[in-house]
């Protein structure tokens, strides 16, 4: 693809063949900086792994964060890399990694991954069934897990006979037979000290299978796409060169890591750029973590970006002196951004201070998220992009730029990328589907899914309908699956309506689908869960419960608004209320079916 799309020069980035010479490179570049803020003693190397100090650990929510270098990360990569070739890995071992992020993960996956094994990243949230049945699928002999999956491992241990090996991130119980990961890294730094350096020069294949991912656990046969070392390089150059990451940059670790949106964007690229991540405690500490961290970039989904605004509103709006203050404010950057003076951060410094004082950026992915958003956002001095990918193209297709954006849209296609509109209607309105060295090898053992996935060109179908705009940007428009069609055959993309009503104050979450009417056509319903804070600011709802008519009351005067802005094929006519919010996935989107 030509580079005519970028309207600004990209960011030079170096050369990296396999994710071996990545970390060496890396190591090389930025051996004494932090990779890594924990709260862990043991990781951070505070506390001995098996001292009774270590076996006392409580969670403990003052610890400071503490660093852990690139050198020292390396060294444990190749240590535990070393042990599990010497005691553990056969020759089509699949190790899977079942656990909340923690430095045990990120050395496990890299130390797996650099020529010795298939790593299968599991998402720890999956119930027993599913998790019986993607360990058995990956057919996995190694299993990695934390005390906080202890109890569903426990439970699955009968159901999952192919695996050989049990290994703890976390000290086993006396009685217990588990591998003790920090046993086995020791293990492996006693072999390299005695002059075994065999791991490191492990044959890699760059365009093998290395990695296996899961996309969907229900079924009976689940997807799991299969990536290679060439997938996640080519995807790492890519957006690198697009977006300016470097050594100063301090990211906060929010999302799980299984997901490959945080796997590659949240902690591979960082090892490449030279960045420290700091693992955050969970998504109620990040306050709490930004604090202490200091972040400049915080990878998120828009359900945390919204959270962040809101939390910022609510602050502004509780003193109506503040308020009128806020506003001056956003009218006196805005004029004075027109003429080249920045004057955001000064201004609303207390907002930054909130974020720890170094936000620099915000990346969403996952889901579409509100341009309104991202612009209130900008408006306060915090930039904002939003990147679009899949798990089969590991993960990003596109990209919005630092200064190049369009916030409707989901990006332009990364460099070497090519995306493309696939039968595209009258709108100009058709499947997005791309082709690149970032696209998978193919879903294991499923040559029939691989084939309606890829076509004969090479191009990834994503499922996902859009249109190419004038500069190139990628605006997606809804998915495939989910798209209703009325009887004269118009079309219609719940999304579009969703993203309406998500504007609405009393609405906190919807899902539009299509049922049958009296007259046989679709009709357009929206199931509603309703805002319970924005409920209670209304003194006539205030308690009542979210599903009473005069809450529907309110909120259909709501819908009718947004009915005005649809063409009337599209308008909803019926409103269901619900008491519970949506059942999600663990990367934050709804569940729709």
């Amino acid at each position: 693809m030509s580079h005519g799309i970028y309207k600004y020069p990209l960011y030079d980035v170096r050369e990296i063949v396999n994710l071996r010479d990545m970390i060496q490179q890396s190591e090389k570049l930025y051996g004494e900086r932090n990779a890594y803020l924990l709260k862990d003693p043991i990781a951070t190397r505070q506390v001995a792994p098996r001292s009774e100090e270590a076996k006392n650990l409580k969670i403990d929510r003052t610890r400071p964060y503490v660093g852990v270098t690139f050198k020292q990360f390396a060294a444990d990569v190749r240590a535990f890399g070393t042990a599990l070739k010497n005691s553990l890995v056969k020759e089509n071992s699949r190790v899977a990694i079942l656990a909340e992020t923690r430095y045990e993960w990120y050395v496990s996956y890299l130390a797996v991954v650099n020529g010795l094994a298939i790593v299968v990243p599991l998402d720890k949230e999956q119930p027993a069934n599913e998790m019986i049945n993607l360990i058995n699928s990956a057919e996995a002999d190694i299993l990695l897990f934390s005390n906080h999956k202890k109890k569903i491992v426990d439970e699955i241990r009968d159901e999952i006979p192919g695996v050989e090996h049990y290994l703890n991130f976390d000290l086993p119980g006396e009685d217990e037979s588990d591998l003790y990961f920090w046993d086995l890294l020791q293990e492996g730094e006693r072999h390299r000290k005695e002059g075994d350096l065999t791991y490191d020069t492990l044959p890699i294949d760059a365009e093998a299978m290395q990695i296996l991912l899961f996309t969907s656990g229900t079924t009976a046969r689940p997807k799991a796409v299969m990536l290679s070392h060439k997938n996640v390089c080519k995807n790492l150059m890519g957006m690198c060169s697009m977006l300016y990451i470097d050594e100063y940059d301090v990211f906060l670790s929010v999302l799980p890591l299984h997901h490959t949106y945080e796997c590659t964007c949240g902690y591979l690229c960082q090892l490449y750029r030279g960045s420290c991540v700091a693992v955050s405690e969970g998504l109620r500490y990040i306050l709490q973590n930004v604090q202490e961290a200091k972040p400049s970039i915080i990878l998120l989904v828009p359900l945390m970006m919204e959270a962040f605004h809101r939390g910022i509103m609510r602050k502004v709006k509780a003193d109506p002196k503040m308020l009128k203050k806020f506003n001056f404010g956003l009218k006196l950057t805005k004029a004075l951004r027109k003429v080249g003076i920045d004057l955001r951060k000064k201004i609303f410094s207390a907002v930054h201070e909130n974020f720890g004082g170094n936000l620099r950026l915000l990346i969403a992915g996952g889901a579409s998220i509100d341009e309104k958003l991202l612009e209130n956002m900008q408006d306060l001095g915090i930039h904002c992009v939003q990147g679009y990918g899949l798990t089969e193209c590991a993960p990003i297709l596109a990209l919005n730029r630092g200064k190049h954006y369009n916030n409707k849209a989901a990006g332009l296609a990364l460099p070497g990328v090519d995306v493309k509109i696939h039968e595209p209607d009258e709108n100009g309105i058709g499947e997005i589907i791309g082709r690149g060295d970032n696209v998978m090898i193919g879903y294991y053992n499923n040559e029939e899914a691989t084939r309606e996935a890829i076509d004969e060109d090479g191009y990834y179908h994503t499922g996902d309908l859009g249109y190419l705009d004038e500069q190139s940007f990628v605006i997606v428009t809804g998915r495939k699956k989910n798209k209703i069609v009325t009887k004269n055959g118009k079309n219609i993309f719940p999304e579009e309506i969703e993203f309406l009503l998500q504007q609405q104050p009393l609405i906190a979450e919807v899902v539009v689908s299509g049922v049958e009417a009296k007259d046989g056509d679709v009709m357009i319903q929206a199931e509603i869960f309703p805002d319970r804070e924005a409920i209670d600011e209304d003194p006539e709802l205030k308690g009542l419960p979210l599903t009473d008519e005069r809450v529907k009351d309110k909120i259909d005067e709501q819908v009718r608004e947004v009915n005005r802005k649809l063409v009337t094929y599209k308008a909803v006519r019926s409103v269901v209320l619900r008491d519970q919010e949506f059942e999600k996935t663990t990367a934050r989107k709804i569940k729709r079916h």
